[in-house]
């Protein structure tokens, strides 16, 4: 019995062996695996944007180059991707550097009553929410507003949904608006569908101003068009 119990316990620390190695063969893949991961993924990352970026810069008198927000790599990217927009600000408006990093474009508009203020939005690819909700948003900023129905147009392979809507406009806590009600307001704004978009067009004030200015600011959706 004695000549047998050691070949035994010899064949028993073998399957041992043999078990703790195929345990360790198996767990070697996703050791390896890990940092291979880890090193394509901190590959593909786009660079990190720098601290403290300014906003962009004013835009011209007759053109706007509409770049995306410098806060969102992704936007960033697919909006390069697309080529951005570039659009025909109307004649005396006057430009004016953006006073966030949401206004991609910013100007003054002039007139009797006072200026208005006009900006772009952009929040990235397929930001900012759907295009009923904005126009309902639009409308519901004034008071006793005029029923305004949504127009829609094709221009430069983009899709154009516009209002106009005159009213009190109700204060604002944030973004555009008055400090307290403005009775005899008006609003112009405009959602830009396309690729990299959507944009938001906005123009609000004194309807003595901004009433002269209904042509001029529909032409100036309808000059939106791809970025060179």
């Amino acid at each position: 019995m004695t000549r047998h119990a050691l070949p035994l316990s010899l064949l028993l620390l073998t399957c041992v062996l043999c078990a703790c190695g195929n345990r360790n063969a198996a767990s070697e893949p996703s050791g390896a695996t890990t940092p291979a991961v880890a090193q394509t993924s901190t590959a593909a990352a786009p660079p990190a944007a720098p601290a403290g970026d300014a906003a962009p810069g004013p835009i011209s008198s007759h053109a706007a180059t509409i770049d995306p927000t410098p806060n969102s790599q992704q936007a960033a990217g697919a909006a390069a991707a697309a080529g951005g927009i570039d659009f025909d600000l109307p004649k005396g408006w006057q430009s004016q550097t953006p006073s966030s990093s949401m206004r991609l474009a910013q100007a003054a508009v002039p007139g009797p009553a006072g200026p208005a203020d006009f900006a772009v939005f952009y929040f990235g690819p397929g930001g900012g929410g759907p295009v009923e909700a904005n126009i309902n948003r639009w409308v519901g900023q004034m008071q006793d507003a005029s029923k305004p129905e949504p127009e829609t147009f094709e221009t430069n392979g983009y899709k154009v949904t516009w209002l106009d809507v005159k009213g009190t406009m109700k204060p604002s806590q944030m973004g555009m608006g008055p400090a307290k009600a403005m009775p005899g307001a008006r609003l112009f704004g405009a959602v830009v569908e396309g690729a990299g978009g959507p944009w938001f067009f906005k123009a609000q004030g004194p309807d003595a101003t901004l009433a002269p200015q209904r042509d001029a600011f529909v032409a100036m959706i309808k000059s939106v068009r791809p970025k060179k």
